[in-house]
């Protein structure tokens, strides 16, 4: 049987672990689509923000978008490239910070641009609009920006009239883990409603979502959708994906620390869903185990829950083959993008340490968390 390297005893428990050459695969991907299309990618930091591998990253792709000023912080001090921002809002002091360390930011609203205009001009950053092309294409309404009633992004009728000089580019996000065909439909409903104001911008920014390196993906569609939007407009085309770069690079290791009784076995892990897999109750998703499958496929099904006192921290029914018992290994497949970036110290459980596993097989712990790292998030 071949050797799992997920399960070496170098590795701690909890742990996330990112596979160094998984990440490689996907940015080579991702470098075939620029050269390709003549589009660039640039890696949007609030669904992969673990800045050890960004000496990997940035070889890669053009810079980072940042959705705050410590977003924009960590991309400019330790990426090091371009700097792209946009949020729903800014404050004068966050303008203020955001300024010296971003090339382009892009408004939410036409208040928020005509209030920070000339202070972005005398900046010389390329100022943006988010428009909303009222078209969904999000399974999750969670996920979904162009929702009814969305906060995010200024409808077509909210721009006629409207003074845009000064603005260089649009903003448009409405995809979630989406293919290239959700694209096209998106730049058709974009191009139906803004396809006027599009000739007289130097960039459009198409947002995440752009699950390319999902297996399945028609990556030659794509390429030919950002080919022929770049040519008809002579733009420059920004994708800004943050699950594509990081998608299927890396679990979570967790571990067996008990196993009660009630209508059935219930195994309790040393990691907990809502402090470390969010989406697990957000969404919600099941994640993957390797060599688990559904509750009654293999001969010992248990219920997997979580180390907090939260009563729902639970992630749901499996089958393993052999039965577990304190000790044994759990692998949560494909976990390195938004998660990390969404977890907390709730109840002061133990947070999983980061890791990476090298292209030569070494394991390198990066980072481990203490009692301090919980203290000093409170006062």
């Amino acid at each position: 049987m071949k050797h799992n390297p997920y399960l070496d005893a170098a590795i701690p428990s909890p742990c996330y672990v990112c596979n160094e050459a998984l990440l490689e695969r996907n940015l080579k991907l991702m470098q075939r689509v620029q050269q390709e299309s003549g589009a660039d990618i640039i890696l949007a930091l609030k669904g992969f923000s673990m800045w050890s591998t960004f000496p990997l990253v940035r070889e890669y792709l053009k810079g980072c978008t940042a959705s705050s000023v410590w977003e924009a912080k960590l991309a400019a001090f330790e990426f090091g490239r371009e700097v792209h921002a946009y949020a729903p809002g800014y404050k004068t002091k966050e303008i203020d910070a955001l300024l010296p360390l971003v090339n382009h930011i892009s408004f939410n609203s036409l208040s928020q641009w005509q209030h920070f205009r000339d202070q972005v001009a005398a900046a010389g950053v390329s100022a943006g609009l988010r428009v909303n092309p009222e078209h969904q294409e999000a399974e999750t309404e969670l996920y979904d920006p162009s929702a009814p009633g969305s906060r995010l992004g200024i409808r077509a009728q909210d721009l006629e009239h409207a003074d845009l000089s000064g603005i260089e580019g649009l903003h448009v996000h409405n995809l979630c883990e989406c293919d290239s065909y959700a694209l096209e439909r998106t730049l058709q409903a974009v191009e139906s409603k803004f396809g006027h104001l599009l000739h007289k911008m130097k960039w459009l920014n198409l947002g995440g979502g752009h699950l390319m390196t999902r297996e399945g993906y028609d990556v030659e569609h794509l390429i030919a959708q950002l080919k022929r939007l770049r040519e008809t407009y002579d733009l420059q085309v920004i994708l800004e994906p943050g699950s594509a770069v990081a998608w299927q690079t890396g679990p979570l290791i967790a571990e067996v620390v008990d196993i009660v009784e009630n209508d059935g076995p219930i195994a309790i892990l040393d990691i907990s869903a809502t402090a470390h897999m969010p989406d697990v109750l957000e969404m919600p998703y099941r994640p993957t185990i390797t060599d688990a499958k559904e509750p009654g496929v293999l001969a010992h099904t248990y219920k997997l829950g979580g180390n907090s006192c939260l009563a729902g921290d639970v992630i749901g029914l499996y089958s393993f083959a052999e039965p577990l018992q304190p000790g044994s290994r759990i692998i949560f497949e494909d976990m390195m993008h938004y998660t990390m970036v969404k977890t907390t110290f709730f109840n002061g459980v133990e947070h999983p340490s980061i890791g990476i596993l090298r292209r030569d097989g070494r394991f390198d712990l990066v980072r481990s968390f203490t009692y301090e790292d919980f203290r000093n998030r409170l006062s």
